[in-house]
């Protein structure tokens, strides 16, 4: 296909809440380019965009699908993201690498939670938006209630054109900046461009006026001029939506009827017309704070934003091109790997369908295939010593966890290999075995998201796994010191085993000093891989145990800090002092004294107050200012401490502490509470103490669990 030139590219993704009509969008738009010659719809299951089987058997996106446009001389890259959250992964890695966000809103509905998420990406990532109001064909939908919407959460909003007859028969919008009527054929297709009657002339000159005060808002010269002469010039409405739109100063408002097609070429001329090409917009920094210029003449530098695994092609990497060009069968280098990687071919993609290219320019999105060692957020470069790294897409950590095996247990492994595979394709899905636990937890970003990836491995591989409750990763501790001696004695026969260890344990306390009851002769750190530390201090006077069996020792205390003498979990912050001991010039050996030590431990540790540990996180939680209430008692009712309230936009923002144990599901929760407009994050904050009451119940627990593997 033909090699369209950085400033004749246009990045966009299409986002919004699910069924607001994303897909059908973009189905319209590579119809009204020439690039396919008949629309499919999700309602018969053959569009171009969702094409994998999960989203046939849904009827919704649950991936980001790359698709591109010709339209007016120039290429339109579109990327459609799904609008559920339990996929904001796609939408943030969508919003990422494109120059515009285009949501969709449905005129039936008003302001749903996807177009609320991805709005508040787009601010994050600082991207120019147009909004598209489509389903105005139906009896329910309301234009100028849904506008007022749109200026109270989303600020300086320019309603480009209206509809004129809202509702079912809905054929025809004003365009106020031509000053003209739309007005489609039954059944969709291109537009008849006429004057506007008579019976909307002081309503569009209104409403014009009101549009250009907002574009003038935007920029302070066309304020004077606007001040001065009481309008503007067409060309400078044209320059000022450009610019306003560039640098989110405004945010264009424009009308469509994805179902018909009526509309779509208009956004298209517009899209092509206003919206930033790669070069215009800010500039992308890489690690090394060099600046991506979309420069030919500059070493390459191409981010990897999205891989897909394909049934007939296998491992897709897309990437957008942030400097130099790339032809067929360039070499370049993984900044991250430092693998050279040839890529062989060159695409440009729409859903499942190729189309070769020859070159790739500065600022286009292409696809190649089969690269050997690159992932999402990987860079590659000319230059093996290039530093000139694109900074990460940052993915959200899991808000959702489950434990999962196999039905069968000989297929574990390949379900191990099946789950890292989703996990190259969808980073919000992770994968990992804990050794502690003795489970492989996935996690996700909602129900919904885990349910759809058990389905796609039950469905598409054959291997029926279970999800259960996933364990809590406890630690123990002690509160106070506490003494114990342990004698190893076993004789069998011929040479035996003896060893007897005296022992005192205490509290470590970060800075502390080592009792004066025992001389420390030497002390011995370990830094634990579980967090905490454990410190070994050596008081053995008179050579009552010898040097070459303190390290057996602590081999056995270590063996009980891994599986603590309460409930099996990680032990940590631990000193113990080997202080007395007896040995046997024959039976004593290094098992003697491990296992002699492993015992003094136990016992010790049951008599210093231990205590259990619980991970607690930190939340956040952005609700309506409506549901604050609901979330804070329900937040309560989970033993969470509220630590803050604010406000983020339009949002209400609760900060809270909480323990893991009383998150499990909270995702569903939150969505049920606020009907899908909760959302939340949860980062790992620290250990502290479990309850009294949670103590009790968790070591009734351990023992009952203990019983029946008996």
């Amino acid at each position: 296909m033909k090699v369209y030139q950085t400033k004749d590219i246009r990045n966009i993704a299409l986002v919004g809440s699910a069924k607001s009509g994303k897909t059908t969008l973009a189905e319209d738009m590579m119809f009204e380019g020439g690039l396919i010659n008949r629309r499919g719809s999700v309602d018969d299951k053959n569009t171009v965009s969702d094409y994998r089987p999960i989203e046939l058997e849904r009827q919704n996106s649950v991936s980001s699908t790359v698709c591109f446009a010709e339209f007016n001389g120039r290429k339109i890259n579109i990327i459609d993201s799904p609008g559920f959250d339990d996929f904001v992964g796609e939408v943030i890695a969508s919003i990422n690498v494109v120059d515009t966000a285009v949501i969709l809103l449905n005129a039936q509905n008003g302001i749903e939670v996807g177009a609320e998420i991805a709005w508040m990406h787009t601010m994050k990532n600082n991207k120019p938006v147009i909004f598209a109001v489509n389903h105005l064909e139906h009896d329910n939908s309301n234009f100028d209630e849904l506008i007022t919407q749109m200026k109270s959460l989303f600020g300086n909003i320019a309603v480009c054109q209206y509809p004129v007859n809202i509702g079912p028969g809905f054929n025809s919008v004003i365009d106020l900046l031509k000053m003209k009527m739309f007005k489609f054929p039954e059944g969709g297709g291109s537009a008849e461009i006429v004057d506007i009657p008579d019976s909307e002339k002081d309503k569009a000159e209104e409403m014009q006026a009101t549009m250009i005060e907002d574009l003038a808002s935007s920029d302070e010269a066309l304020m004077e001029k606007f001040f001065e002469a009481g309008t503007l010039t067409e060309e400078e409405m044209r320059e000022a939506v450009k610019v306003g739109l560039r640098d989110r100063e405004l945010f264009p408002v424009m009308c469509i009827n994805t179902k018909h097609n009526m509309g779509v070429n208009r956004l298209m001329e517009f899209i092509t017309n206003n919206a930033p090409s790669p070069d215009e917009m800010p500039k992308v920094k890489a690690l090394n704070d060099k600046e991506m210029t979309f420069n030919p003449a500059e070493p390459v530098s191409a981010f990897v934003f999205k891989t897909s695994i394909e049934p007939h092609f296998g491992e897709v990497s897309f990437f957008k091109l942030m400097n130099g060009e790339i032809e067929e069968g360039t070499d370049l280098i993984n900044s991250k790997s430092g693998t050279k990687e040839r890529l062989g071919q060159l695409f440009a993609v729409y859903g499942k369908n190729r189309e070769k290219l020859t070159k790739v320019v500065p600022g286009d999105i292409a696809a190649s295939v089969k690269l050997k060692d690159t992932a999402t957020n990987s860079t590659l470069t000319t230059s093996k010593n290039s530093k000139d790294i694109i900074p990460p897409i940052e993915f959200p950590e899991p808000k959702f966890r489950v434990a999962v095996k196999a039905s069968n247990s000989g297929d574990e492994e390949k379900m191990a290999g099946i789950l890292n595979s989703l996990h190259k394709v969808d980073q919000t899905l992770v994968i990992q075995y804990s050794k502690e636990l003795k489970q492989l937890i996935l996690g996700g970003q909602g129900e919904l998201h885990l349910n759809i990836t058990k389905w796609q491995i039950e469905n598409l591989e054959n291997i029926p796994i279970e999800f259960i409750s996933p364990k809590i990763p406890y630690r123990e501790t002690i509160t106070r010191s506490a003494k114990a001696d342990y004698r190893h004695k076993k004789q069998s026969g011929g040479s035996g085993q003896f060893g007897e260890v005296h022992m005192m344990i205490e509290p470590y306390v970060e800075g502390m000093e080592w009792t004066t009851e025992f001389p420390v002769r030497k002390s011995e750190e370990i830094q634990l891989d579980w967090g905490g530390k454990l410190i070994m201090n050596n008081c053995i006077v008179g050579g009552a145990i010898d040097a070459r069996f303190l390290p057996a020792i602590l081999k056995g205390v270590m063996e009980k800090m891994e599986e603590g003498p309460l409930t099996g979990s990680y032990a940590r912050d631990i000193v113990f002092y080997v202080y007395d001991g007896k040995m046997h010039p024959v039976d004593s050996n290094e098992i003697s004294f491990k296992l002699a030590g492993r015992n003094a431990f136990r016992e010790a540790f049951k008599n210093a107050g231990p205590q259990i540990l619980e991970p607690v996180y930190d939340v956040e939680v952005l609700v309506p200012e409506e549901r604050m209430g609901d979330v804070m008692t329900d937040l309560q009712g989970r033993r969470a401490i509220i630590m803050g309230m604010g406000r983020e936009g339009k949002y209400q923002k609760i900060e809270a502490k909480a323990p893991l144990a009383e998150m499990n599901k909270y995702a569903t929760a939150l969505s049920s509470i606020t009907s899908g407009r909760g959302m939340y994050s949860m980062k790992f904050a620290e250990y502290t103490n479990v309850p009294p009451d949670v103590q009790v119940q968790l070591l009734k627990d351990y023992e009952a669990s203990q019983n029946e593997e008996d």
